[in-house]
This record gives structure tokens, sequence and C-alpha cells, in this order.
């Protein structure tokens, strides 16, 4: 038997010939202009943000004279240090960097600690009263702070914790905590369970298995979530203010209020420690930026 051979089918005569797919088409040209207008658009908002971040940084190297002259100009005419000299010279401005260092890595290791425990437990087993807990840490974050802050003064008076470190560091922990949670707990649901399983298999505790396997995985999570926990503390001031008294046990956004007295505002001195102040924030965002943009795009959005 001979093998069964393709033929070609040829269009027969006045029939019609066979239909081409269509070539890629080019952009059209509706399209390229509304992209070019999405692109000005974003262009513009990024001026707008942009904008006060640059006059901070203007204002902060220049000299007092031009600060508060009518002639201003957007690119600097003269560049000084005094302003920043004389910010490091303001009273307690080294022991403002100290609370404010105190009070805010306990908060953030406090809340990276706590908040993967909780992650855990909530991502990993079943117990009675999960999801309300869950919808809890969620409306936690609708209540506005100064709601609170009354009470909370209050209960801090009546437990000797006003002007004291552990009282700030508290309310700042309770205040980054829910968030943290919720979002490491993003990331030990994506950690499929065979692979704790399989430690344990092989002669690992649950807690050997969780900080040999699970702990190392949950980087990404507990990277942006000690980002957030770090801004959040670093830059609060209302409670801060509140719940201290003593000048010495201020933080860095309250002994800004320094530079504004009853003769004016030293406006060199006020950019410039906002300057000062924004730079340790700035630097841990650059040292954790790649996993923290992992995982704001991953696990930690997931339910």
């Amino acid at each position: 038997m001979s093998a069964p051979t393709s033929t070609l089918k040829v269009p027969e005569a006045g029939g019609t010939p066979p239909v081409k797919p269509p070539a890629p088409a080019a952009l059209r040209p509706d399209r390229k202009k509304r992209r070019i207008g999405y692109n000005v658009v974003g262009l513009i908002a990024f001026v707008f943000m942009a904008f006060p971040v640059y006059w901070l940084l203007l204002s902060a190297f220049r000299p007092n004279h031009e600060i508060r002259s009518y002639d201003q100009s957007l690119l600097p005419t003269s560049i000084t240090f005094d302003n920043f000299v004389r910010a490091s010279e303001t009273r307690f401005f080294w022991t403002a960097i100290q609370s404010s260092l105190i009070i805010c890595v306990t908060s953030v290791l406090g809340a990276i600690v706590l908040g993967t425990i909780a992650a855990y437990a909530i991502g990993r087993f079943n117990f009675i009263g999960r999801k309300p807990f869950m919808m809890v840490l969620i409306l936690v974050q609708v209540l506005p702070p100064t709601a609170m802050l009354i009470p909370i003064y209050v209960q801090l008076n009546a437990m000797g914790a006003l002007n004291e470190y552990w009282g700030v560091i508290v309310v700042y922990l309770v205040s980054v905590l829910p968030f943290s949670i919720w979002m490491i707990r993003g990331f030990v649901v994506n950690v499929p369970k065979e692979l704790e399983e399989s430690a344990m298999v092989d002669g690992c505790s649950r807690m050997g298995a969780f900080w040999r396997v699970i702990f190392p995985l949950l980087a990404p999570g507990l990277a942006a979530a000690s980002i957030f926990a770090l801004i959040t503390a670093w830059n609060e001031y209302l409670f801060a203010y509140v719940l201290m008294q003593d000048n010495d046990k201020y933080t860095l956004n309250v002994w800004l209020m320094n530079f504004t007295t009853d003769r004016g505002t030293d406006y060199g001195g006020l950019m410039a420690g906002s300057v000062i102040i924004a730079v340790p924030v700035v630097i841990f965002f650059m040292i954790v930026q790649k996993k923290m943009a992992a995982g704001l795009t991953s696990g930690a959005v997931k339910g």
C-alpha cells in the first residue's frame, strides 16, 4: 500500500482566494494621543508632588535672608551649611535623636516579632474567632488617632506611663501592629504547607521548621511591614507631644518646634532639621526597597 499523500487545494477559477491573516497593525493615532496625554498628566502630577521636596532641600541650603526675600528663584543662587550647623546646635537635638531611635526601633522590632507570630497563627491554624479577629484588624485602622487620644492619655496616666518611653512605644506598637499582621499573613498563606511538613518529617520541630523554612521566605513581607511601621512611628507627632512632658524626651518631630518662637520662625533651621529627620527613613527605604516592592505586589495583598 502506498502512503497517503497530502494534496494542496488550489482555488478554482473564479473562486475566492484564501484570506491572509492581518499583519500586526501599528498603534493607532488616537491611542498614541491618549498615551501622550496620560504621560503628560503623570508628569504634571509628579512635578506637583516633587516640588515641595525640592523646595525643602533648596531652602535647607539657602541663607535666611534669601528665604525671607520676596525675590525668589527656582535655582539656588548661594549655598550655605549654616542652617544644618544651627540645627545641630539647637537645644535637645541629640536627646531628640536618642528618643526617636529608642521609640521607633523598639516599636518596629516589636511589630515585626509580634506581627510575624500572629500572622503565622492566623495563616496556619483554624481557631474559634479567627475570621472576626481578622475583621477587627481591618476595622481598627479606620479609627482616627485623634479620637483615641483622650482615652489613651487617661489610661496611660492611670498606669504611670506618661513621660515614659515605654508608654509611647506601646501606643506606637498598637498603631502599626494590625496592618503589619495583615501584611505578613499574606506571605504566610503563600508559603506551601508541604515545605513545613517536609522539614518536620526530617526531624525539625514546628518552631524549627518555621525558623529554617518559613521565616526566610517571609523576607519581602517583613521588609514591607518594617518600612510601614518605621514611617508611621518616625513621623508621628501628636502622641509624642501629648504623652511626653520633658523637653529632653521629645522626639525629633516635636523638637522642630524649637525653630518657632515669639520672635518668628527660623525657616532655614526648620528646613535643615526637616531634612535631617527625613534622611534615616530614606536610607532605610533604599536598603529594603527591592524587598518592599516584591512585598507590595505579591503576597501582601492576597487574602
